[in-house]
């Protein structure tokens, strides 16, 4: 990974032009600030089910979108048109949006500082994705499909690989001038067996896939066909496997489910613009009160969650935000107690708080909002080993199946595909339709034993606004227990 400074190239110079002409276009028509980001992106998709390629995509969009701020409102405005012309246009229109949203009453919007930069950052890469042969990609998906079906029991066999690459160029009336290069890789592969009343599905690397920032070196690592035996005989072995039983318990979770709790209850939990009632009207807002930040008991003294956008590799990495805000780390919870939210520079200023780096937009097209950025959980001094040594009745449950938060992020219930029994310090039966469900912060505070062994989980999915935007946020999570918690609970 890089950032420099300095001169840009002249291959870069006609695309800061047009952010700049944007800019220029909302600051002529009234603006107080502005900035703009053109956005070069394309992305590549492939899936394979029981054995045939059935799905190859490709998107390719540019365009340019610019945000003006008067008074009390932002206006935004976009387009696929890059002209300088036309980002001149574009900039009138957000300004004149501002204009009218700010006839509503309400107090003028301040952004924090952040520093003046001019800059260019690059995710790492060690294979470019696109100079991959596509022969090569689908032999590897149906290949591992063949594989799976191949398990008597299995019924449907799945493979998918996505690959992103985005540039960005964005320019601040403030002066900022910022180039990135994202690379981003990941993919999956599902067996579901089914019985004469069950159907049951194994998933690798988990249920969501696996997401990275890199090139194709990423699905390689993954090991596709070396695990597709295991996946396949799972699948069916869960048609067999005894009931989760219900009741209260110890429960230990693998690292990528514990990285969706982190998600769910936590990340979109601390969100500041759900904090401050500004985003609402998709799922929800939050049961966090400012004024109980930096005293409030969010769980255990094991609980440090940070949100850092400057790991190598994991899915939410880049240099700057789409506000220009350097990418930094962030405590999120320390020792249990809630210490920090994920902001912006308008959300941060009202709150009299330093802007965090989290404001992005899905494309060029979007108006950039609060997201996650790489919302994790600080590795314990644990073993895996010795979760499960010192652990008398528990069960450990892997791999998301489904989920359900209330629109305070508070009250919840997940199930996982697969569940082991642990007695007296040993794992024992396979246990199908594993759940567990708890009230966020009691659920925190039961956390006892926590995982040394540390995985950046990336989801490339996590849904936010309207209209919708689709945000790539990374999780960094290890294996977990978590004392009486109740389980085996059927929704």
């Amino acid at each position: 990974m890089e950032v420099g400074t300095g001169v840009f190239s002249d291959r870069v110079a006609p695309m800061f032009a047009i952010s700049q002409s944007a800019v220029e276009g909302a600051l002529a028509a009234g603006a107080a600030y502005a900035d703009a980001r053109v956005v070069l992106s394309k992305q590549q998709s492939l899936a394979c089910l029981n054995g045939n390629l059935e799905a190859l995509d490709y998107d390719e969009r540019a365009g340019v979108g610019v945000r003006a701020l008067i008074g009390s409102s932002w206006g935004f405005f976009a387009t696929p048109e890059l002209t300088e012309q036309a980002a001149l246009a574009a900039g009138a229109e957000a300004a004149a949006i501002a204009t009218a949203s700010a006839m509503a009453p309400g107090p003028a919007l301040h952004l924090t500082d952040v520093p003046v930069v001019e800059a260019h950052y690059e995710t790492s890469h060690e294979e470019n994705p696109w100079g991959v042969a596509l022969s090569e990609k689908a032999d590897l998906l149906v290949g591992v499909t063949e594989t799976m079906q191949g398990v008597t029991g299995v019924t449907l066999a799945q493979a998918s690989m996505n690959f992103w690459d985005t540039e960005k160029f964005f320019v601040s009336s403030q002066g900022h001038k910022i180039s990135q290069h994202l690379v981003e890789a990941g993919g999956d592969m599902a067996a579901t067996a089914v019985g004469e009343s069950e159907t049951q599905r194994r998933s690798y690397p988990q249920s969501f896939g696996q997401f990275e920032s890199g090139g194709y070196e990423v699905i390689r690592r993954f090991d596709l066909p070396g695990n597709a035996g295991r996946v396949a005989e799972e699948a069916v072995a869960l048609l067999s496997a005894d009931e989760c039983p219900g009741g209260t318990t110890d429960v230990i979770l693998e690292s990528s489910q514990l990285a969706l709790q982190i998600h769910e209850s936590v990340g979109h939990a601390t969100e500041l613009d759900r904090i401050l009632g500004w985003e609402a009207a998709f799922a929800g807002t939050s049961w966090l009160d400012l004024d109980q930040l930096g005293t409030l008991q969010f769980g255990s003294p094991l609980m440090n969650i940070t949100a850092d956008a400057t790991l190598p590799g994991s899915l939410a990495t880049f240099g700057f935000d789409d506000e220009g805000t350097p990418a930094q780390c962030v405590d999120l919870v320390k020792e249990g107690v809630w210490v920090g939210v994920l902001s912006g520079r308008d959300s941060a200023a009202i709150a009299g708080l330093a802007p965090g780096g989290m404001v992005r937009g899905d494309g060029y097209n979007r108006m950039p909002m609060v997201r996650m950025t790489n919302v994790g959980l600080l590795p314990g001094e644990s073993s895996f080993e010795e979760i499960i040594s010192e652990t008398r009745d528990g069960i450990y449950m892997a791999t998301n199946r489904s989920w359900s938060i209330d629109d305070k992020r508070l009250n919840f219930q997940f199930g996982c595909e697969v569940g082991w029994e642990v007695k007296n310090g040993r794992l024992g039966r396979m246990l199908r339709n594993p759940t567990y469900t708890g009230i966020s912060p009691q659920f925190w505070a039961s956390l006892d034993m926590l995982s040394s062994e540390q995985v950046y989980w990336g989801l490339p999915n996590c849904g936010k606004g309207q209209p919708m935007q689709i945000g790539h946020t990374g999780h960094p999570a290890s294996a977990g227990r978590f004392r009486d918690v109740r389980v085996g609970v059927k929704g």
